[in-house]
């Protein structure tokens, strides 16, 4: 179990990490959400151990994760981390990079393993080729398949598919993700794509401010957010009085609400002026007005530009 306890931490006297703590159970997925300048990937590096923590503590079972006042080279050997610039070697091929701290002992194995992670990340075909000459979205793969080659008790990766389009994006994640819930391996990803919290972590732990906010189930705090800031990571979010949506007594009670809870019906309470249309291949998610207020709902057509309709809870 990884073990973080009160921890806080700051590149200066400002402190950038206040006061957190959590623990996760060995081969659980766990993402980390938060707006930019959250936290998010120096709570990465202080669990890697790239950094001397200002107070409490960090375990992966007995062992405490310290930083470079206790290790000559920085990191813990039961973890990798993959940062957001991939630090490959430029002159050397895919199959070189992915296969560097293998052993050369047994090659036949060696070269096995090199091209079983190439196939995960979909490279197979660029193991020969150098890395200066990959795109950015090749060299990120490479780089999860290198982390990859000695497999870690725990895996931390910053922002990992930040480069890769979306055709190969989401079959990668897919396949990569899989492979690490089949090998038990623990895993942390920093993110800001709600896709990898709600497709594939088993917890998400929402941060702002260096602060944990809210930590638990992803459905859960996808479907029951605290406040307006967590329910935003997952995409557009309207804030409502429930009176404006049906007959109630209680007029001071507010609603998150995405768009896709919001349908458009003849006798509505809420009556809009729609702004603009876009297109979204399944439905269009349109922007409308009310009370001077910008409101978001999802139709299964465009709606003609200020026009008015109502609206209720789906």
């Amino acid at each position: 179990m990884l073990q973080v306890k009160t921890i806080s931490f700051g590149y200066t006297e400002k402190k950038i990490i206040h006061n957190i703590g959590f623990t996760i159970p060995k081969g659980k997925n766990v993402a980390v959400l938060g707006e930019s300048g959250c936290g998010k990937s120096t709570l990465l590096k202080l669990i890697y151990g790239l950094y001397d923590l200002d107070e409490g503590h960090i375990f992966w079972d007995d062992a405490e994760v310290l930083g470079p006042k206790y290790n000559l080279v920085p990191g813990m050997p039961f973890m990798k981390y993959l940062a957001q610039d991939f630090d490959l070697m430029p002159y050397i091929t895919v199959a070189e990079n992915v296969g560097k701290f293998l052993s050369n002992f047994y090659p036949e194995e060696k070269k096995h393993r090199i091209q079983e992670l190439l196939e995960i990340v979909e490279m197979a075909e660029f193991a020969d080729v150098k890395a200066k000459y990959l795109s950015g979205g090749q060299q990120q793969r490479v780089a999860l398949a290198r982390v990859l080659a000695l497999e870690p008790e725990v895996l931390l990766l910053d922002e990992p598919f930040s480069h890769i389009d979306n055709f190969r994006k989401n079959a990668l994640r897919r396949n990569l993700f899989a492979y690490l819930k089949s090998r038990g391996i623990t895993v942390i990803i920093a993110t800001h794509d709600s896709v990898d919290a709600l497709s594939f972590a088993d917890e998400t732990i929402v941060l702002r401010n260096g602060k944990v906010i809210e930590k638990g189930n992803s459905a859960t705090i996808y479907n029951n957010p605290i406040n307006k800031y967590v329910a935003s990571l997952f995409g557009e979010v309207n804030e409502l009085q429930l009176s404006q949506l049906i007959e109630t007594d209680d007029a001071d009670e507010t609603v998150l609400l995405y768009p896709h809870q919001l349908k458009v019906v003849e006798n509505g309470l809420l009556k809009v002026t729609v702004r603009q249309c876009y297109f979204k291949g399944s439905h269009y998610l349109i922007k409308a007005v009310f009370d001077r207020k910008v409101i978001f709902f999802e139709h299964d057509t465009e709606l003609e530009i200020n026009s008015s309709v109502t609206l209720m809870i789906s």
